[in-house]
């Protein structure tokens, strides 16, 4: 029985030393980094920025993979199929901590995910083409509630943080909106554009198109007003009680080495700091937030929590 034991002691000593050889060696291939919206729009830009930072320090490169739809959920979900050794990271959206009230998965987002850290949050709006009879958001609420279900609006997807807002301030207000989801940014700013909806609920990807007099913004979700819209009124100051910044980080896989994920905060902490990722994010009112990884999985924890409340309150929760 003795022996038995110092056999085992023996085993566990040998594989610390693997462990941390496999630490030290990380990376030592290209690591790949999904991401939940398409290419061309914020989240792409800001990502791809912080992405090649993060190579530099890494010494491999980090490559970003777009994978649109579902709400932003498509990466978490890649991550329940890969290896948990640090070669394949996915941006974790909020639309994450949803998916379990709305949707039947075999799968949990918080003990199911290695998170990393956040690297920021959006600066969310809603816009009108520059043309739009809906001048400001009061002719945007009383034209809404004398058609009712006939005021169309695009979102990024659905069960994303712009959809759960808008439905949120219609229900305060007592609007029925006709919603829109696309797969991104891009797609949801052609199609406002090209006049196949009246209004989109977004991050700032649309300043582009404002700042060239296409488009106008109603209002703005964050405490306070934009610097890029100073003119734009937040929903607080609507009469609304509402502040959405929806943080996003990177996650791992399940059970992803602790040296592993040390590394990886480490390296993408410093990638943040650089002036070339905060020049991305300022194209878009975006500013690093920064959680370390047992900051980050607390969030996680405290945000599931409150997401339950939230789809529950909209009636939005899958039945049973």
């Amino acid at each position: 029985m003795q022996r038995r034991h110092v056999i085992q002691w023996g085993a566990a000593s040998l594989a610390a030393p693997a462990f941390m050889a496999q630490a030290q060696s990380f990376p030592n291939k290209p690591i790949k980094l999904v991401i939940a919206f398409p290419a061309g729009g914020p989240t792409d830009i800001t990502m791809r920025a912080l992405a090649d930072n993060a190579s530099k320090i890494l010494g491999q490169a980090v490559i970003v993979e777009n994978k649109p739809g579902a709400g932003g959920t498509l990466p978490a979900q890649t991550l329940q199929t890969s290896p948990a050794d640090g070669y394949t990271l996915a941006q974790i959206p909020l639309g994450v901590f949803r998916l379990p009230y709305t949707t039947k998965i075999n799968w949990d987002p918080i003990k199911d995910i290695s998170y990393v850290l956040n690297v920021t949050g959006y600066a969310f709006g809603v816009v009108v083409p520059a043309d739009s009879q809906l001048k400001t958001w009061t002719h945007f609420v009383a034209w809404a509630k004398a058609n009712p279900g006939k005021l169309s609006y695009g979102s990024t997807g659905t069960m994303t943080s712009p959809h759960l807002t808008m439905e949120l301030i219609a229900q305060q207000l007592g609007l029925e909106l006709l919603h829109v989801p696309y797969k991104g940014s891009a797609d949801l700013m052609q199609s406002i554009l090209g006049g196949q909806i009246m209004a989109a609920a977004d991050s700032t990807g649309f300043a582009p198109q404002v700042e060239a007099g296409k488009l106008r913004v109603l209002n703005t979700w964050g405490a306070e007003r934009l610097a890029k819209f100073p003119d734009a009124p937040t929903l607080k100051e609507l009469g609304l009680n509402l502040v959405q910044n929806s943080p996003f980080g990177i996650g791992a896989p399940k059970g992803t080495p602790t040296a592993v994920v040390k590394r990886l905060h480490d390296a993408f902490k410093q990638a943040m700091e650089q002036e070339s990722y905060r020049t991305a994010l300022a194209r878009y009112d975006m500013v690093p937030m920064y959680m370390s990884t047992a900051a980050y999985q607390k969030f996680a924890q405290e945000t599931f929590t409150r997401e339950k409340a939230l789809v529950e309150k909209l009636g939005l929760a899958k039945p049973g």
